[in-house]
């Protein structure tokens, strides 16, 4: 059969244009209710995100409600939530009603009776400060928990602890510099040093993120920085990404004390990755430091470094033992609330605006291993090993779950 030219070409026509079938189905976004409540743990000062994150989540769709007050520890206002696009509640349970609660600190009980069933909640897990019913109930209310500390990138990092140590560490520099002066009470000693002065000492207990930044920090003072940590590959990861040769050892007492003696400044930074820091520097060897030097136990969360190490706050955050300055707040970065809250609300901003993309919490959860990592209840499901063995509560794999569905 022969067709002529204009059929021929309504015929090539109809094959370019396009059809309704053939078109890729997009992936449905999903629309978050976000809930921000006021932090009632004590001097908890950070807030999980700021205005600008605020406006662009806004902006994807999403909605927001957040409790009066809760950035203004952290200098962020009412009215900068609300031009953001926020919804201002005055009751905490107002936000509870929320579908995805955002906090810093654990939820307490009373918290957790305004939680809604189903709903998610990211928080850190500090399971040492908590009451034993706290898991409990969690699970009675078949909550989705996510601890943002345990979540991972895409490298395997741990991106709110590495934020978290960034800032501790360099903090720690600064608070012992406030703590040599006279305004402090301290020997009247500058953290650094000028010409023809010996610079201050400062030696540097572990070298993860917490050890890099304070070392980061004492350098760019003009401080002698030496660095102990029990692994020498961290030792030579911390020397390649300070781009300078320090005195680095691992840890053997009698080198440590030795050069503890001398020492203006030692910082506690070893972590541990279950239970308490190893305690490294005994008493005996605190009595042999100079008289007005300074310790700073970033690692007093965990049990400190420093045998002599006792917990304090913001409000009374030293005390001075065998003549030698003792700072040991476990929350230091809610020193710098303002900073801190900055980086928190990076992390959270690209968890939500991801979760609002693939469709909502389960749909992020199958596809990204990372925050999977950080999920210790699913659907009121414990999926921690070692919650389970820690509390002797039954507990399955948040793998084999989702491999279930």
């Amino acid at each position: 059969m022969v067709m002529s030219k204009e059929t021929l070409m309504s015929l090539t026509k109809g094959a370019l244009a396009p059809k309704e079938e053939m078109l890729e189905v997009a992936r449905k976004k999903g629309k978050l209710f976000i809930g921000i409540p006021k932090e009632v743990a004590f001097q908890e000062t950070r807030v999980p995100l700021v205005p600008d994150a605020v406006a662009l989540l806004v902006n994807n769709g999403h909605r927001i409600v957040i409790e009066a007050g809760a950035g203004s520890a952290a200098h962020f206002e009412d009215n900068d939530y609300s031009e953001a696009g926020a919804e201002i509640a005055y009751s905490a349970s107002d936000v509870y009603k929320a579908d995805v609660i955002l906090k810093i600190a654990p939820p307490t009980i009373d918290e957790i009776e305004m939680m809604q069933h189903k709903q998610i909640l990211f928080s850190a897990l500090q399971l040492h400060v908590q009451p034993e019913n706290f898991l409990r109930k969690l699970i009675s209310k078949k909550l989705n928990c996510v601890a943002f500390d345990l979540m991972t990138d895409d490298e395997g990092i741990y991106p709110v602890i590495r934020a978290m140590g960034e800032i501790a560490g360099g903090a720690s520099i600064l608070i012992a510099a406030e703590l040599l002066s006279n305004v402090n009470n301290g020997v009247g000693s500058i953290l650094g040093g000028i010409s023809g002065i010996s610079p201050t000492e400062v030696v540097i207990i572990g070298a993860g993120t917490v050890g890099e930044f304070a070392a980061r920090a004492a350098i760019g003072l003009g401080a002698t920085v030496k660095v102990f940590d029990n692994s020498t590959s961290r030792l030579r990861r911390l020397q390649n990404q300070l781009g300078s040769r320090i005195f680095t050892s691992v840890i053997v007492p009698k080198v440590l004390e030795k050069h503890l003696k001398t020492a203006d400044v030692a910082i506690g930074a070893m972590r541990a990755r279950g239970g308490r820091a190893p305690v490294v520097v005994t008493e005996g060897m605190v009595s042999e430091m100079k008289t007005g030097s300074v310790i700073i136990d970033v690692s007093i969360d965990q049990g400190g470094v420093f045998e002599t190490s006792q917990v304090t706050n913001h409000t009374k955050p030293v005390f001075r033992k065998h003549g030698v300055i003792h700072y040991c707040v476990p929350n230091i970065p809610s020193r710098v609330a303002r900073t801190a809250s900055f980086a928190f609300s990076n992390i959270f901003t690209q968890v939500l605006l991801h979760m609002g993309e693939e469709g909502g919490f389960d749909s992020i959860v199958r596809r990204d291993a990372g925050l999977r990592n950080g999920i210790y209840i699913y659907n009121g499901i414990l999926t921690s090993q070692f919650l389970g063995e820690t509390f002797n509560l039954p507990f399955k794999d948040i793998n084999l779950l989702m491999a279930a569905i």
